[in-house]
């Protein structure tokens, strides 16, 4: 008998270096388990949790967190999840991507020094609280590391496609079930069209690029960017024009 499964958006409203942003961390659940792809910025976890009541998924079904990168606005609610669930929810993550989040090795986009120019330009109190969380980053230890095609047996199976270049560790999903493909920072979804990586925010433009290349061949419905949302609209389409 099939398991019913699920697939939410979660959207995040709030404001990074002076700009409004949203964010779109992702619920999915079968009949046993719940599992959320990232988490927000730090002070997220209460939104989640609401939206996760309104899907119908109480945090205690919550058994797994799977992190696509090391990225402040994907770990940052990690602690205050961890604190709550305490040992009822196992991480996930990529070995590369692994030292960053557990703490053991400063996040790679987020060194105060390399911030500086970027941190005179913006108001006292923003300035003052992004310099803080620079030199006191959000960490919490990786349980279990993903490897490239990798299947994870939850929500009729997740496959882990190994998209380096936006960081080394950097991991999007495919959930076999529904056919959605979860980008993570991969692409971006602009406008209604699907565009490639952020170049000011990628460290490695060529290997993101390239990575793109790995979902040629899957059969995606939908695909959820987590700055931009879902696109649904011509999906195979727009991403054979983006690899072209």
């Amino acid at each position: 008998m099939k398991a019913n499964t699920g697939v939410k958006m979660i959207p995040l409203q709030g404001e990074a270096f002076g700009k409004p942003m949203v964010i779109y961390p992702t619920l999915l659940w079968d009949d046993d388990r719940a599992v959320l792809v990232d988490t927000g910025m730090p002070g997220s976890w209460e939104i989640i949790r609401q939206e996760m009541s309104r899907a119908g998924i109480p945090p205690e079904r919550l058994k797994a967190i799977i992190l696509t990168h090391q990225d402040l606005d994907h770990i940052g609610s990690l602690p205050e999840i961890v604190r709550e669930l305490g040992g009822q929810v196992e991480i996930y993550a990529h070995e590369l991507d692994q030292p960053y989040i557990e703490g053991t090795r400063p996040l790679l986009k987020a060194d105060p020094k390399n911030m500086a120019p970027l941190l005179a330009m913006l108001p006292e109190k923003e300035r003052e609280y992004l310099q803080w969380l620079c030199e006191n980053p959000p960490k919490a230890m990786v349980h279990k590391t993903l490897a490239d095609a990798e299947i994870l047996p939850y929500c009729g199976g997740i496959r882990i496609i190994h998209t380096p270049g936006h960081t080394p560790g950097h991991i999007s999903l495919y959930v076999q079930d529904s056919k959605t493909l979860i980008a993570g920072d991969a692409m971006v979804y602009m406008n209604e069209a699907l565009r490639g990586p952020i170049p000011q925010n990628t460290l490695d433009m060529e290997m993101a690029v390239n990575s793109l290349k790995k979902f040629e061949n899957l059969e995606i419905t939908s695909i959820i960017c987590y700055h931009g949302g879902m696109c649904q609209n011509n999906v195979q389409e727009q991403l054979y024009a983006l690899l072209r």
